[in-house]
């Protein structure tokens, strides 16, 4: 397999393609994550996720990057990341007592074919109902300044806020592994085909 690249500096997609034992760099995509109201949620995060890697697969010779998306919705609105500490109680408030979705898509690009695969896993979540004191607290810490719809899964405090996931949980963190690791194999055995194809 080609060396990998990730294509974001999210610390959670990093933890995450570790656990699994890949071995990869990092170089952050350029890329802005513009959100087209053509497209589902679900088009939109794969969009961007191959936005991503294409941006960075063209600065290198060789390699397959890695890009990826989170996109989470509520009632068919997209909570992004919050852009100040009162954007994010908003968003919190509107999420306590309910369902919303978590999309995240993901791309692999290689550098010297061009080829690419890319794919897009959605998973519900439900929030418990919140009070005031929790929310505050939580935006006080700082963990969710940086987080599509104010929260993570995987912070100490953000857990106790789920009350059920039906689907992916990885999804929620921020790349769903299952799906990735099952789609980087048919993309591996893809271009090794290609490769003995022109031998």
């Amino acid at each position: 397999m080609r060396p990998l690249i990730l294509a974001s500096q999210s610390p959670r997609r990093k933890i995450l393609l570790k656990q699994i034992g890949m071995k990869f760099r990092v170089i952050p995509s350029r890329v802005a994550e513009v959100f087209s109201t053509h497209q589902s949620p679900g088009e939109n995060a794969q969009r961007i996720a191959l936005e991503k890697a294409t941006d960075v697969a063209a600065r290198l010779r060789k390699g397959v990057v890695i890009g990826a998306d989170t996109i989470v919705v509520l009632d068919h609105h997209v909570l992004g990341k919050p852009k100040s500490k009162d954007d994010a109680k908003r968003m919190l408030r509107l999420l306590s007592g309910r369902e919303h979705s978590v999309y995240t898509g993901f791309a692999l690009k290689d550098v010297e074919t061009g080829k690419h695969m890319a794919g897009v896993e959605e998973t519900k979540v439900r929030f418990r109902k919140l009070n005031e004191n929790e929310i505050d607290d939580y935006v006080d810490s700082g963990s969710p300044m940086d987080k599509a719809g104010s929260y993570g899964i995987q912070d100490d405090f953000g857990a106790v806020f789920v009350e059920r996931v039906n689907g992916c949980f990885y999804n929620v963190v921020g790349f769903p592994l299952a799906r990735f690791y099952s789609t980087l194999q048919r993309f591996a055995a893809d271009l090794e085909t290609s490769s003995e194809r022109k031998l």
